[in-house]
């Protein structure tokens, strides 16, 4: 799932100060799951808000709602009238609800209420870790189904390296070393000898450069018709 923050408070405010009427955005996906954006929070964060303008001597108000996923247009649509009476939209939400609510609502000016972290899993409770880094070219049958382009601090192809101590990254100590844990996996798997073999560097300029990426579902797909009627 995507991981997302709150930004602080003053960054917050700043941002939305130059307007009167704000309407705070929240998204039923991923920040809620996280605690980070949903229903609550967004609530939370309307409050805060009212009492930094009460302190500021402002004059904003702030509205509220909070819809399914910012990441699919039939959601965004439910609130096109809601975002015309408002001078800004503030997005608690990852940057693709941002980025999705900026190009169907183009009217609308959407700003972000959060700082968008990663692609983690809910290792126990109130706490979550990055398991990918969505580079287009996953090498998991590699590497015994740990990634270590997300959890290497390096993102080494080929390892460990020669600063791993017991087990642990030089990078930071708290971390686990991710090559430790993929040749552990793979003497448990019986395929440790296939970590001989040399992976080659990535080339990252087809991954990450070139526009924006994405993924067509063929049959899913609905064509429009020239009276713009879907089929």
């Amino acid at each position: 799932m995507i991981i997302a923050e709150r930004k602080p408070i003053d960054e917050i405010y700043a941002m939305i100060k130059p307007f009167d009427k704000v309407l705070i955005v929240g998204c039923g996906g991923c920040v809620t799951v996280c605690l980070t954006g949903g229903e609550r929070s967004v609530e939370v964060l309307a409050e805060q808000l009212r009492l930094k303008d009460n302190i500021e001597g402002g004059s904003h108000t702030f509205t509220e709602c909070t819809i399914t996923r910012q990441c699919d247009a039939e959601y965004v649509e439910t609130i096109r009238s809601q975002a015309a009476e408002a001078d800004v939209l503030l997005s608690m939400a990852c940057g693709v609800g941002v980025n999705y609510m900026t190009e169907l609502l183009g009217d609308s000016i959407t700003l972000p209420a959060m700082d968008t972290k990663c692609l983690a899993a809910n290792i126990r409770p109130g706490e979550w870790s990055e398991r990918c880094a969505a580079c287009g070219a996953c090498m998991l049958e590699q590497t015994g189904g740990i990634c270590p382009i997300a959890r290497c601090s390096k993102s080494l192809m080929n390892g460990p390296c020669g600063g791993t101590q017991d087990g642990k990254c030089e990078v930071n100590p708290d971390i686990d070393c991710a090559w430790m844990k993929i040749v552990e996996r793979m003497e448990k798997l019986g395929r440790i000898d296939e970590l001989t073999e040399v992976t080659p560097p990535r080339d990252w300029s087809t991954g990450r450069h070139g526009g924006p990426r994405g993924m067509v579902v063929a049959e899913a797909v609905m064509d429009e018709d020239p009276e713009g009627e879907e089929n």
